[in-house]
């Protein structure tokens, strides 16, 4: 049975997780399937956006515990060790991946955002979810440690005490909690909905500032000061007076939108 389901309307991807039934357990089978998805829309052309989400009662649940089991009959240590995406191996590219893609990725969560399913959705740029969602580190339940991107995540976020508190604990947060410690960017009555009119917005300004806005915020988090000033110096270079910038000036002068 598919995994997830990706639909592109309007330059908006819309990837959803469909193991309901599971409330969107991930195992293997969706790890590979989300990575694939996240790589195919790295060269999609036109892309402007991604809105991520889950079927059913919750976005993720967390890691389905059946694959405990099967890391430990494949050997963790020739599972999780191996690097296979550059820096990160397949279950850290699981959340990551979102990172790497040019344009910005709003995650819609709902019900709970457990361990994996919390790390997937700390990958993306933007977090919308609904009242009473909750989230937690789960790891530590199990006597492990968060090792899907989570420790590169989570300190961009929020402050070393919240992080250490929360994977010490495993305790469950409700999403008011987890905004206010900027792990959650809003809170809305229907997030999909919300997640939806944010990627809108997004698609409809210029994309190629856009792709630049996201390469410079990443650059931001991981370079020295002197890095990023010229990177923000490169990435507007780019820009000035090229074809997206040149119809951005020209709508706003017109009083319409641009068309790109």
């Amino acid at each position: 049975m598919a995994r997830l389901t990706t639909e592109i309307r309007g330059g908006i991807a819309y990837v959803t997780l469909t193991r309901p039934e599971k409330m969107n357990a991930v195992d293997f089978e969706m790890i590979d399937a989300v990575i694939e998805a996240g790589d195919g829309l790295a060269t999609q052309p036109g892309l402007r956006a991604v809105v991520l989400a889950g079927e059913g009662r919750a976005f993720c649940a967390g890691l389905d515990v059946a694959n405990f089991a099967r890391l430990a009959q494949g050997g963790a240590e020739d599972l999780i060790l191996p690097r296979s995406h550059g820096a990160a191996n397949r279950f850290q590219q699981f959340s990551l991946v979102w990172r790497t893609l040019p344009v910005p990725v709003i995650a819609a969560l709902h019900g709970v955002a457990f361990g994996a399913g919390f790390q997937l959705a700390l990958g993306a740029d933007i977090r919308v979810a609904a009242p009473g969602t909750r989230l937690s580190i789960m790891e530590m339940k199990w006597g492990l440690v968060p090792d899907m991107g989570g420790m590169v995540t989570l300190p961009e976020l929020t402050r070393a005490d919240v992080v250490r508190r929360l994977t010490y604990t495993a305790e469950e947060i409700g999403a008011e909690q987890a905004r206010d410690w900027g792990l959650v960017t809003e809170i809305a009555e229907d997030p999909f909905a919300r997640a939806s009119e944010l990627a809108e917005t997004i698609a409809a300004r210029s994309p190629s500032a856009i792709r630049a806005a996201k390469r410079l915020i990443a650059t931001a988090w991981a370079a020295p000061a002197e890095t990023v000033l010229m990177a923000e110096s490169r990435e507007q270079v780019e820009l000035i007076g090229k074809p997206d910038q040149l119809e951005v000036i020209a709508a706003n002068l017109q009083h319409r939108a641009p068309a790109f």
